[in-house]
């Protein structure tokens, strides 16, 4: 279908809007580098889990089809590989070209052809000194097994001269003696890699052959593991199967130069990779290192101008945060309100809180040094039931996981894990408190993002806290399934994928489609980072025949194509790439704000979020927060600095502001304003204490008069 577009090269236009973001002349230097950094970070996950995947279905369904797009995994793959190799030209100039602006202020990436007699001198007696001890180079050939290339690690690759052969050796570059970066001068500004030294002078680990020729290659390997999350071993088993995945299949070769073709071929047939797989790459194969470059310039105009997460001003330092939730709902926007100020307190303080009797939480990606676990143990210790649902089969976080809940069991909180097949991907937290004539208060925490203070930081996500009894009615009844390993069936006001989610969505849909159609004005909106589950696509795509506005934030997979004449043309479609990862997810129904039901969730509208995983959606009931999204969805709407908006074609451009229109980056708009409340907040605060300072010095200074009077009356008796 023409409106239909295919989920991974969907992906892919993604990663390329990050990669623009390294090459934006309007994006500080050193933070150019990061998004680089970021582009070759997405790729890699997207070959072992996509193309890990893809590769598997190749093998057992070869002639099974996409749904959306009729390609077969074949297909697909050969696609992917074509637009990957496409966009290496400008992933390599938008490295070099950074690296180049970057030379004034005295960074330099060396290389042996640009380094001094000096530096050259110096970099064969460090590799002596210090590089050489710690490696070998392994000789393949046929008396010799082909050595495990680890993913994602470097190594250096020659074909060299025997007496008769001509053989390959690897040599294992990483070792934990040395740095990768070897800083040359300006205060480490002017470096080279140590792999590159390593394939410099890789002749002298093979003495008594001769190098024919080198490259430093990378393999990328398949992550694509999934087990059950029935039975009590669930946890060894995982444990097992994440040592597992570091020996799953190689996906891709990555190589830093030409090589010769037939080391070349003898490589790929060791790794059992077809040489489509093999992708060449002129600047270094692991950019991860560019992180580090940021330390080490002070200079404001090569980086983001700091920003501070602000204390939300929705709650008073001076009351307990439960206390307040109960009297008013409170919506936090993070990164732009603190984590730490606001849902940390609500846990600490329910941690230690002697008439709070439970608190149940569903946990999946978690910080390294964790304060949400720090309150939750304080909890246990502290005699209240605490429950825990961790996740233990979150993608790359798995191992994390594992200690996580060991952690949390020796503390003495209840930990159970995922029920069955489905991943538990919900951002809930009930708290229960004993309150006056042996009734209890409940507060219910909805989420967008993870309980994780670092991507809190990082990431756009909403959060709501509420006292509504129905919510935490609802709350618990997700709880009990997730213990019982069923799902929530019924609900009052959230929504719960897998069974209650997806549906009442399309219920909603299905009001604004009736509306429109009665000669009314309806409206769907929705802010998300993927849609590709093609049964809300085809709701969207009535709707919009039906006459409804469609306005949708997307920022990364979009398996629907906008504006495509008599299907889509009332579809609006945008994507921000900036600064911070835009993670929040909200779902808006009808045009009258007043009447109009809003919704934030932990759940895009994927297949894998929608009916495959248990996911929770809450309803914002409160008219001021309803309004406050509102105004925020027409905020990133109006983006015209970070915005992209998509052609009928697919692709996207940067949106432009309008002849006499000021520029609008949503999230500095964020920041500003969160900037501005708490300053607002502030001012009030010292005028409140002032106006305490005059009144009690007023009220002093009465008194005083009052004892000198009744003082002269006595004398004057």
């Amino acid at each position: 279908m023409e409106f239909l577009e295919n989920r991974e090269l969907s992906w892919l236009k993604f990663n390329k809007r990050v990669l623009e973001e390294a090459m934006d002349k309007n994006v500080p230097l050193l933070d150019r580098l990061s998004f680089s950094a970021i582009y070759q970070s997405n790729l890699d996950e997207f070959f072992m889990v996509r193309v890990g995947s893809i590769t598997d279905e190749a093998k057992l369904h070869k002639n099974m089809q996409d749904s959306k797009t009729k390609m077969t995994p074949a297909q697909q793959l050969d696609a992917i590989f074509t637009k990957v190799r496409r966009l290496q030209p400008m992933t390599e100039e938008a490295y070099r070209k950074t690296m180049e602006e970057l030379a004034p202020y005295g960074f330099e990436h060396v290389s042996f052809e640009t380094a001094t007699q000096e530096e050259l001198t110096f970099l064969e007696l460090y590799f002596r000194r210090e590089i050489k001890p710690f490696i070998s180079g392994i000789i393949v050939n046929r008396s010799l097994p082909f050595p495990f290339l680890k993913n994602k690690e470097i190594y250096a690759a020659v074909q060299i001269q025997a007496k008769k052969d001509v053989v390959i050796g690897i040599v294992p570059i990483k070792h934990d003696h040395n740095e990768r970066v070897i800083p040359l001068g300006a205060g480490g500004k002017r470096f080279i890699l140590e792999e590159e030294v390593v394939l410099h002078f890789v002749h002298l680990l093979f003495k008594g052959y001769k190098v024919i020729d080198r490259t430093l290659l990378r393999v990328t390997r398949n992550a694509d593991i999934m087990v059950s999350g029935k039975g009590s071993d669930f946890r060894e088993r995982m444990e097992e199967l994440v040592a597992k995945r570091k020996k799953l299949a190689p996906v891709r070769l990555e190589i830093s130069d030409e090589f010769s073709r037939s080391a070349l071929d003898y490589i790929c047939k060791k790794l059992k990779l077809k040489n489509e797989r093999v992708f060449v790459s002129r600047i270094p194969l692991d950019l991860s290192y560019l992180y580090s470059l940021a330390d080490l310039s002070e200079l404001p105009e090569l980086k983001f101008a700091p920003r501070t997460p602000q204390k939300t001003t929705a709650l008073s330092e001076s009351r307990s945060v439960f206390a307040q939730i109960k009297s008013k709902d409170v919506l936090l926007s993070y990164p732009y309100e603190s984590i730490d100020s606001s849902f940390i307190r609500l846990l600490r303080e329910s941690a230690s809180d002697p008439k709070v009797t439970s608190i149940k939480i569903t946990l999946y990606r978690l910080a390294r040094s964790s304060k949400v676990i720090d309150a939750l143990c304080t909890a246990a210790d502290n005699g209240k039931e605490v429950l825990v649902m961790i996740e233990l089969r979150a993608r790359f976080d798995e191992a994390n996981n594992i200690e996580w809940s060991k952690i949390l069991q020796q503390a003495g909180c209840k930990v159970i894990y995922g029920p069955g097949d489905y991943k538990a991907h919900s951002k809930l937290l009930l708290i229960t408190r004993k309150a006056p004539g042996g009734a209890f208060d409940y507060i219910t925490q909805i989420g967008t993002g993870n309980y994780n203070e670092k991507t809190a930081r990082l990431y756009t996500d909403l959060s709501l806290l509420t006292s509504n009894r129905e919510i935490a009615e609802d709350a618990a009844k997700v709880f009990d399934s997730l213990q019982s390993g069923t799902f929530v069936e019924e609900t009052k006001q959230l929504l719960v994928a897998p069974l209650c989610l997806r549906d009442p969505v399309l219920e909603l849909m299905d009001e604004q489609i009736r509306i429109a159609r009665d000669g009314g004005n309806g409206y769907i909106a929705a802010k998300i980072n993927s849609l590709t589950d093609k049964t809300v696509i085809m709701k969207l795509v009535e709707a919009s025949q039906a006459g409804v506005k469609v306005e949708l934030v997307i920022r990364g997979i979009c398996c629907l194509i906008a504006g495509v004449k008599g299907y889509t043309e009332n579809i609006t479609v945008r994507s921000i790439v900036g600064r911070f990862l835009e993670h929040s997810r909200i779902y808006i129904f009808g045009e009258d704000n007043d009447e109009r039901r809003i919704y934030i969730s932990s759940a895009d509208y994927m297949t894998r979020n929608t009916v495959n995983r248990v996911e929770v959606a809450a309803p914002v009931l409160d008219k001021k927060l309803k309004k406050r999204i509102s105004d925020m969805f027409r905020i990133f709407m109006t983006d015209n600095v970070k915005a992209r908006i998509m052609q009928s074609d697919g692709n996207y451009i940067h949106a432009e502001p309008a002849e006499g229109e000021a520029p609008l980056n949503a999230q500095e708009y964020f920041y500003d304003e969160a900037y501005k409340k708490a300053a607002d907040k502030k001012v009030r605060q010292d005028r409140m204490k002032e106006n305490r300072a005059k009144g009690a010095a007023k009220k002093s200074a009465k008194k005083n008069t009052a004892k000198k009077t009744s003082s002269g009356k006595r004398r004057k008796v």
